[in-house]
């Protein structure tokens, strides 16, 4: 049987069906503006429009190749950072005593440990909207994994599966609810008590569902081989200043609109403070970072190959073409059907459009009106792309995160769709009947 592409050649393909549709698709856009007060561009309603441009030559396809590297260059510098941190506390010794002594207070309570791990992602998921930064943390999760009997596919589920699920129903994820609120012109963070209840539902389907895959496919637990009784005290400090820093960083995210650039300066200081309280010299440290830097390449790269893809299809003009051909005929359709259908149409624009707060800035100027003329109320347009649109982060090859995590997970592409197709039609069920009764109770 031949190998099934890695992420690198199913993302490259994908650039290339990208630029062969600029050529298919016929070529228009909406009129944007720019908002002084909010410091956005909006996109005008009602203002799409056919227009002529040149088509993109084979040398803008190669172009997009270091574009979209470029134009995702300050995540590109986390992953290279935060890998960096991370590689240089493992090998500390720190992560392996830590896990140890999980193990050694979890024994016999592995299923209690996956429930943990995956309420603990799903949280994060909510809160922060947490994705790429997980990327570092894949290696240690699958070690952590191992060592207490669950395979790969187990622990992306837990964690990568768990924040997108937290993301996808969370009452207040500040890159794609609050964002899509806005741009609907809906009071920020209003009707969150509907979106906690389907939120505890969706939460509790997913552990669930992870926790029975687990149990079916459980692996031999690995032996770590390190002694537990001597957690040294630099150990505890330099895990200390893990939980710190993160704590830090949430904080920063949440209430000091921080990015990406300041998580980067966080934990590269907390790497080289690591480093210097293992005992390392400053040559070492940095040495170690450096090879820290090496093992996260392959997943910056990814991250960089999918911004291509957007990059064509914005450039080909081309997708708000799709945007227009997808919704416009859901004004002739009842209410109801058309707020579930909405969601099969912000599944299928997520493919061009992987970037949550994108396709949120792109769609809702767009559907809030035509939700206007249909009878339902914004506050359902926003539940419709939030259901479905985030929760297509696990599936997208064009979604960076996703696949650079299956990719050092060693789970090729076909095999992680096999698997991960059945749980995120559940959530988007869930998320349609949640739906279903919105429109039928007036929700708004």
């Amino acid at each position: 049987m031949k190998t099934f592409p890695n992420a690198i050649v199913i993302i490259l393909l994908v650039i290339f069906l990208a630029w062969l549709l600029t050529f298919i698709i016929p070529q228009g856009s909406y009129e944007r503006i720019f908002d002084e007060a909010t410091d956005t561009t909006i996109v005008v309603p009602d203002s799409y429009h056919v227009q002529e441009a040149s088509p993109l030559s084979v040398f803008d396809l190669l172009l997009a190749i270091p574009r979209g590297i470029a134009g995702r260059a300050e995540l590109v510098v986390l992953i290279l950072l935060l890998g960096g941190c991370f590689y240089l506390i493992e090998k500390t010794g720190a992560l392996n005593q830590g896990l140890n002594q999980l193990i050694k207070i979890l024994a016999g309570k592995e299923s209690l440990a996956l429930v943990i791990i995956t309420l603990l992602f799903i949280t994060a998921g909510f809160t922060i909207a947490l994705q790429e930064e997980l990327i570092a943390m894949t290696p240690i999760l699958l070690l952590f994994g191992r060592s207490i009997g669950y395979n790969a596919k187990t622990m992306v589920a837990a964690s990568l599966g768990g924040a997108v699920v937290g993301a996808s129903f969370s009452p207040f994820n500040p890159f794609g609810v609050i964002i899509a609120q806005k741009e609907a012109g809906v009071v920020l963070l209003s009707g969150y008590e509907f979106r906690l209840v389907v939120l505890s539902i969706a939460a509790i389907v997913w552990v669930l569902y992870v926790l029975h895959y687990g149990r079916k496919n459980r692996i031999e637990k690995l032996d770590l081989n390190v002694e537990t009784e001597t957690f040294s005290i630099r150990n505890k400090m330099i895990l200390s200043l893990l939980a710190l820093t993160f704590a830090i960083v949430t904080y920063g995210l949440i209430a000091l609109g921080w990015a990406f650039n300041e998580m980067s300066a966080c934990f590269f200081v907390l790497g080289l403070v690591c480093g210097t309280i293992a005992g390392f010299s400053f040559n070492k440290t940095t040495e170690v970072y450096i090879d820290g830097f090496k093992e996260m390449v392959f997943a910056a790269l990814i991250i960089g190959l999918a911004n291509g893809v957007s990059l064509i299809l914005k450039d080909g003009m081309v997708i708000d073409s799709i945007v227009y051909g997808l919704f416009g005929p859901l004004e002739q359709l009842p209410a109801t059907a058309s707020a579930v259908l909405m969601m099969g149409s912000h599944a299928i624009i997520h493919f061009p459009m992987p970037s949550t707060s994108g396709h949120a800035i792109l769609t809702m100027p767009i559907l809030s009106p035509l939700a206007d003329l249909i009878g339902l109320s914004r506050q359902i347009c926003v539940l419709a792309y939030q259901y479905s649109a985030i929760m297509m982060d696990l599936i997208v090859p064009t979604n960076g995160a996703t696949m650079a995590v299956i990719a050092l997970a060693g789970i090729n592409y076909k095999n992680w769709l096999q698997f991960i197709v059945k749980p995120v039609l559940i959530m988007l069920c869930i998320g349609a009947v949640a739906i279903v009764v919105a429109v039928q109770i007036g929700y708004h």
